[in-house]
């Protein structure tokens, strides 16, 4: 039994979700004739009370069309100094925007308003960079899928609107908090200017994120979207997905965080770890007395496979993949086999 906890992006369709594909109605979505993608992007924006939704390939993708709207070249974003679109986005903010980030060190990946209101540079103070957007990340991938505060969330966006800032949620796992919290996704719209949500994460469709904005912000996301690569075509096989895991995956992430969970807690009674991070959601990050590398190693023939983050930092993340059976397996190995 293979057990694949590197990340919850490796899943695969289910025979459900690709039978929804096969059957999906498509068109040119260039010329906005995708039938699919259409009732994709309607049903998300109408889960966030927002004007208009617009499909991508990527979550990166999608968060780089959302900072350039909401920036010109010269300009600063503010954001956690584990931000995905600082770490893992391949230098795009500076690349495409021509924007540099003010990075705060917060908790777990999450910024206080406080921190905030710090960060934000003078206006009038030309030497500095003109401070023009704030970036969120709900739940935090390197914070091991911390969730915010909602009233945290509300106060930083005070905070925007005191000095006239743009506010983005990268929600690439925001579907995890929604569950976690038990919050509705219309808080978030009322709240954020954009929102990028992925579907290809704990949702396991096989592609695809949304961004989600009203029509002031969102009237030159097309444009920019074509700028950037992301025109499509018959692409209503891949929204299919996303509408099929819209209605069918959401409460089910529930079982990946009481797993995470339950991993968290074999770990916390192991001679060899550390430490273990509190576990909010789907990701377990922890640290091992010993060689990291090893531990992979060793592991990896009981075909067990995970990533190491570096700095000392393992991670496990539970998906739509991992079922009850391999849990139990994997809980047994870590139990009785390792050391």
């Amino acid at each position: 039994m293979k057990i694949d906890l590197r990340s919850d992006t490796i899943t695969k369709p289910t025979s459900q979700m690709l039978a929804a594909m096969m059957s999906a109605e498509v068109g040119d979505d260039v010329y906005k004739e995708d039938l699919s993608v259409n009732v994709l992007e309607e049903k998300i924006a109408d889960m966030f009370g927002k004007d208009s939704a617009l499909f991508f390939p990527s979550g990166s993708m999608a968060n780089q069309a959302a900072i350039k709207l909401h920036t010109q070249p010269g300009e600063q974003l503010i954001a956690d100094h584990y931000a995905h679109v600082y770490n893992y986005e391949g230098g795009g903010v500076s690349f495409n925007s021509g924007v540099s980030c003010k990075l705060l060190n917060g908790h777990r990946g999450m910024l206080t308003a406080s921190q905030v209101k710090e960060a934000v540079n003078p206006p009038d103070f030309y030497h500095s960079p003109l401070t023009s957007l704030v970036c969120i990340e709900n739940t935090t991938n390197k914070g091991g899928g911390a969730c915010y505060d909602f009233e945290e969330i509300k106060k930083i966006k005070q905070v925007c609107n005191d000095h006239n800032l743009g506010y983005h949620l990268d929600g690439a796992r925001l579907w995890n908090a929604l569950v976690a919290r038990g919050e509705k996704a219309k808080q978030y719209g009322e709240v954020f200017d954009t929102i990028s949500v992925c579907l290809s994460k704990g949702l396991g469709a096989p592609i695809g994120s949304v961004l989600v904005g009203d029509a002031a912000i969102m009237e030159k996301a097309i444009r920019i979207r074509k700028i950037l690569g992301g025109g499509m075509r018959q692409v209503g096989y891949l929204a299919a997905a996303g509408l099929y895991a819209l209605e069918h995956h959401i409460t089910r992430l529930a079982e990946d965080h009481r797993r995470a969970k339950e991993i968290g807690k074999v770990l916390e009674n192991l001679h060899f770890v550390e430490s273990v991070e509190p576990i909010d959601t789907n990701i377990i990050i922890f640290k091992i007395n010993g060689d990291e590398m090893n531990f992979i190693s060793k592991m990896a023939t009981k075909n067990c496979h995970f990533y190491s983050m570096g700095q000392g930092k393992l991670r496990f993340v539970t998906h739509l993949d991992y079922t009850q059976e391999m849990h139990e397996y994997f809980l047994d190995i870590l139990n009785n086999e390792y050391f």
